[in-house]
């Protein structure tokens, strides 16, 4: 995704410009939002009425959690790989979590691109954080919710009693993107290493072109339509009516709120310090995509990146590319009590859904929200605080559109009343993905370590977690304090 939009790192945030727009598109236009729900609808068979997530060992328990900077591509971060920022976070987490590492039953990571030398992040990301090597190491991939495929596995693990501790997260490191040669190379480079006696060698190397030197790197696109995300996302901002002006609210409110939590020190107890290769010798303590003294003005004059022509996504209201690693420990209730202090939280549901990706490729979580509040047997009004991946601030109005027009429920989800309007005073309190950044196998642990923090500091009990991802897919979950 495109770089955020300029200004200076470090100044003293100001009060943020008043969201009309987004309020007025979210409150008078939410039944303009399309409804796409694919041939089969909304699945009756996923609806359960009650979900009650409770295992051998009682609920699932959030122990604690860590994550390292996030820093932009190509910036502070840019010697570590994936395996080395999970590792970072890795052995942070476990020593907040006050387990015995020899307690933990497995290692759960996610990650998009992972290194070549070391596609299984999980397992590597257990020697890198010098845990025991008798942990076994697993990785997932579900783009941008990778991480939270990477906990609720573990969360799964630990309800089905085959583990009590689980170490859960995700990396990415985007300044380190392997790059491929195209096949004819590749075909060039097989047929060398298999090739006896010297003439049969020189007649292979000759037969290559510079052309075949082109390296290719990883697409960010749908193979099945062909499309970005943020072209894709640009799709949706023109068929849910979303405006340029309500984005950049979006993205304000975002670098705005970011910046008075870093300020506050409100990270400073979920970030765990840096020390960079080669030489060590400095630090990297912050996010560093925080734009604190971005305005409507600086946001409304970029251009648009997908759409040149028509577009309304910009470099400033989508998320940028970034590195970054975060983990959190998981275990039974039973093994959280019997450590005789109070976890960040408790797993109460959780849900997953996909949406075509032809169609509105980011409005899954429209579809996994309602799912996880009616399994864990609540309404959004009983949440107290909501955290969304911000990919790009078009697909973020777009989904809380869907959530609050009635058309859409009747349509999409079979309800007779629409799922809710989420209130902004209560959403992403912090920032999010715009202003830090969006590592992809890494978000979903930021966003759950960042949630539950709050709650705690706020002493509230319900908060909901939603992360759009690739492929069309959707992710929703409700976790609760005491």
């Amino acid at each position: 995704m495109p770089e955020a939009s300029p200004g200076a790192d470090r100044a003293t945030p100001s009060a943020p410009e008043a969201p009309a727009a987004a309020l007025e598109e979210l409150r008078a236009g939410a039944d303009g939002v399309q409804v796409d729900i694919g041939a089969g609808g909304f699945p009756a068979i996923q609806r359960v009425s009650r979900q009650r997530l409770k295992g051998p060992g009682g609920r699932v328990a959030i122990l604690a959690g860590a994550r390292t900077p996030f820093a932009k591509s190509g910036s502070e971060l840019r010697e570590l790989d994936a395996i080395d920022l999970a590792g970072i976070a890795a052995a942070e987490a476990v020593a907040r979590s006050g387990v015995d590492p020899s307690e933990i039953g497995a290692a759960i990571f996610g990650v998009v691109i992972p290194p070549l030398d070391g596609p299984n992040l999980g397992r590597e990301a257990v020697f890198r954080a010098a845990l025991p090597s008798s942990l076994t190491g697993t990785t997932v991939n579900l783009a941008c919710a990778s991480a939270n495929r990477a906990i609720t596995t573990g969360v799964e693990s630990i309800l089905q009693g085959e583990h009590e501790v689980v170490l859960a997260g995700g990396a990415e490191s985007l300044s380190n993107v392997p790059l491929q040669f195209g096949r004819a190379a590749a075909e060039r480079f097989m047929a060398l290493s298999k090739a006896r006696g010297l003439g049969a060698r020189l007649s292979i190397l000759a037969s290559f072109r510079l052309r075949h030197f082109a390296p290719v790197p990883p697409a960010i696109a749908e193979r099945s339509t062909g499309m970005s995300m943020g072209e894709a996302c640009e799709k949706m901002a023109k068929e849910n009516g979303i405006s340029r002006r309500a984005q950049d609210e979006i993205a304000l409110l975002s670098h705005r709120r970011a910046a008075a939590a870093e300020a506050e020190g409100r990270f400073h107890s979920q970030v765990v310090p840096v020390f960079p290769p080669p030489k060590y010798d400095r630090v990297v303590e912050r996010d560093n995509g925080i734009r604190s003294n971005t305005t409507l003005d600086a946001l409304a004059a970029l251009p648009p990146v997908f759409d040149r022509r028509y577009g309304t996504l910009t470099a400033g209201n989508s998320s940028p590319i970034t590195d970054g690693g975060a983990a959190l420990v998981l275990a039974s209730e039973k093994v959280a009590r019997s450590l005789g202090r109070a976890p960040l939280g408790f797993v109460r549901s959780f849900a997953y859904f996909a949406v075509p990706p032809g169609g509105q490729l980011l409005q899954g979580p429209a579809f996994a929200v309602p799912l996880a509040l009616e399994r864990a047997g609540l309404t959004l009004g009983d949440i107290d605080l909501v955290e969304m991946h911000e990919a790009f601030a078009a697909q973020v109005l777009s989904n809380l559109k869907a959530l609050a027009s009635r058309r859409f429920a009747a349509a999409a989800l079979g309800r007779g009343e629409p799922v809710g309007e989420v209130d902004l005073e209560r959403w992403n309190v912090n920032g999010g993905s715009i202003a830090l950044g969006h590592p992809f196998g890494a978000t979903g642990g930021r966003i759950t370590l960042q949630l539950l923090h709050e709650m705690n500091r706020r002493g509230v009990e319900l908060g909901l977690i939603s992360v759009c991802a690739a492929g069309g897919h959707g992710l929703a979950m409700v976790v609760e304090r005491e």
